[in-house]
């Protein structure tokens, strides 16, 4: 909670702040899970020991984000339970090649989203002053670099393992690309109709506009994923 004689935000503030870091522990928590998941199918593919430690320490990582997710939470006068789905708690199998499912996982959730998690961990870091909030932020990208580079170490090796991989990875981008507009661009409502209206309080709590989402995938589109892509005889 806030220091003795200080306030918490106004209601509405108070409720988007709530709202954002209560969402934050479970995808935090999820993370995990998946991580933890794609770790066993490494381990049952024969990965290099080095992916597997990279893969553990990821989880342990993401354990910890959702804890101190949680302490911002309650500092913002958070008293619900996390929002967690079980369902989302794995990965299930859609191929009958586990190298053709963790190149999926791989090129999803940390090739695409770990890296545009880097740019937007940085953005909400920069203006965010309440305590407990920055704290979690500092953690949170510092570690999020690590978790980017996992994914493309990992796509490295799935290259030594099958020469097929940039073709299959070319084709698979056109509707991950589009999951990620769905989710970060304008693809997304609350996105497309936003006026970027945001109160330096709700900044401070590390919040930001919906629109700068999108921006940053934009930025991230040119800067990382088309030449780290590239780099690997991969078309974007």
């Amino acid at each position: 909670m806030p220091a003795s004689g200080e306030a918490l935000p106004d209601g509405s503030t108070l409720a988007r702040v709530q709202a954002e870091w209560r969402a934050r522990i479970a995808a935090e928590y999820t993370s995990a899970a998946v991580t933890q998941n794609l770790v066993l199918w490494l381990i049952q593919a024969g990965a290099p020991p080095e992916l597997l430690d990279a893969g553990l320490a990821i989880v342990a990582d993401e354990l910890v984000h959702s804890r101190m997710s949680h302490e911002v939470y309650t500092a913002a006068g958070g008293t619900e339970p996390p929002a967690i789905d079980q369902q989302l708690l794995g990965l299930p199998r859609t191929s009958e090649s586990l190298i053709a499912d963790i190149l999926q996982v791989a090129v999803r959730t940390f090739c695409l989203g770990e890296t545009v998690a880097v740019p937007l961990f940085s953005h909400l870091r920069a203006p965010c002053t309440e305590p407990v909030a920055k704290a979690a932020l500092d953690r949170i990208l510092r570690d999020e670099v690590r978790h980017r580079d996992f994914g493309w170490e990992l796509l490295d090796w799935l290259l030594t393992v099958d020469e097929s991989v940039p073709a299959v990875v070319t084709a698979m981008l056109p509707t991950m690309m589009t999951e990620l507009e769905r989710t970060y661009g304008v693809g997304n409502q609350a996105v497309a109709t936003d006026d970027g209206v945001m109160t330096d309080t709700e900044r401070s709590w590390g919040l930001a506009p919906p629109r700068d989402y999108a921006e940053i995938l934009t930025r991230t589109i040119e800067r990382d994923y088309r030449p780290r892509f590239a780099a690997r005889s991969v078309t974007l």
